[in-house]
């Protein structure tokens, strides 16, 4: 059954890979690419809301540490791409350690409260420092990873591969179960010996460097940083929707929730608001009447009578 498992998912990587050489527009690989982006963060956002328990509302403040960063060392030319990638990451996750031991002392939804004020905090600095971060027009960034419209899918394939499959083997290892232990009852999990927080603070270390990877080539693949797409608060809800909607606690089912919400997005938007409107109906459906979401059904659906 493992290998049969194994032998799909390498055949669907095969497909996703392939994608971009069948004849599809460039318009829809360019989707599929801020798809996959969108779906490392909620990836990322999955392992500490449906693992370690933690209501996370801040998710664009680690994404926007990442990208501002690499964006302020790739527009006063540093460092290479790839440097600015690799310290966007570095900066994420400091940022993250910065946040979550003083928040982790906090109980129920004020941790959430704590990482939404952290949003709020890093969009003032961003606009107190308009002269070097470009404000609320958003900085420019004058380097790129590739031209190559495949190129970019391929490098946005190959992060979200990456983050899926360490995600996935740590949540199935010892430590894995631990942090879910110390999410669904972290008193019980003290008691038998464990050290809740310091697994829980790996957890956002390692949410951390995802998002942040991810919010620093998608800079690149844009073209510059602005707050509207990397520290919004809007953007936190839609990869909490993403989440939901792919099925939360899955990993897999939460990259499939911001692949599905990414192109849905794309291919609504000339309907204005209606497209956020259908969005959030679904989610509200889902919550509602299919709470292991499309992950879920497909697990269903392989059930046998």
């Amino acid at each position: 059954m493992r290998s049969a498992r194994q032998l799909g998912w390498g055949a669907v990587l095969i497909v996703l890979a392939a994608l971009p050489y069948v004849g599809i527009s460039d318009y829809t690989v360019g989707i599929l690419t801020l798809g996959l982006f969108f779906s490392v963060f909620a990836m990322s956002w999955d392992l500490l809301f449906g693992y370690a328990g933690e209501a996370n509302f801040g998710a664009t403040f680690l994404i926007g540490t990442g990208a501002y960063t690499a964006a302020l060392i790739s527009s006063h030319h540093l460092a290479s791409p790839i440097v600015c990638v690799i310290a966007g990451a570095a900066a994420a996750v400091v940022a993250g350690v910065a946040l979550t031991l003083p928040a982790l002392r906090l109980r129920g939804p004020y941790f959430g409260v704590v990482t939404l004020i952290a949003v709020l905090i890093l969009r003032q600095v961003i606009i107190l420092f308009a002269p070097y971060t470009g404000g609320e027009i958003g900085l420019a960034v004058p380097d790129t990873l590739s031209i190559d419209v495949a190129t970019n899918y391929e490098i946005a394939l190959g992060c979200a591969a990456v983050t899926a499959v360490v995600l996935l083997a740590l949540t199935r290892s010892p430590f894995g179960l631990i942090l879910q232990a110390g999410g669904q009852d972290g008193l019980k999990a003290q008691t038998m010996g464990f050290s809740v927080v310091k697994h829980k603070l790996v957890a956002f270390c390692m949410s951390a460097f995802f998002s942040g990877t991810a919010g620093a080539l998608m800079t690149f693949y844009l073209g510059s940083a602005s707050l509207n797409v990397f520290v919004d608060a809007t953007v936190g809800v839609q990869i909490i929707i993403a989440a939901i909607i792919g099925g939360r606690r899955t990993i897999l089912g939460a990259a499939l929730g911001g692949l599905v919400l990414t192109v849905a997005n794309g291919y609504l938007q000339p309907f204005g608001g209606v497209s956020v409107m259908a969005i959030a109906i679904v989610a509200v459906l889902v919550l509602l009447f299919l709470r292991g979401g499309l992950f879920g059904l497909a697990a269903i659906w392989r059930r046998p009578a």
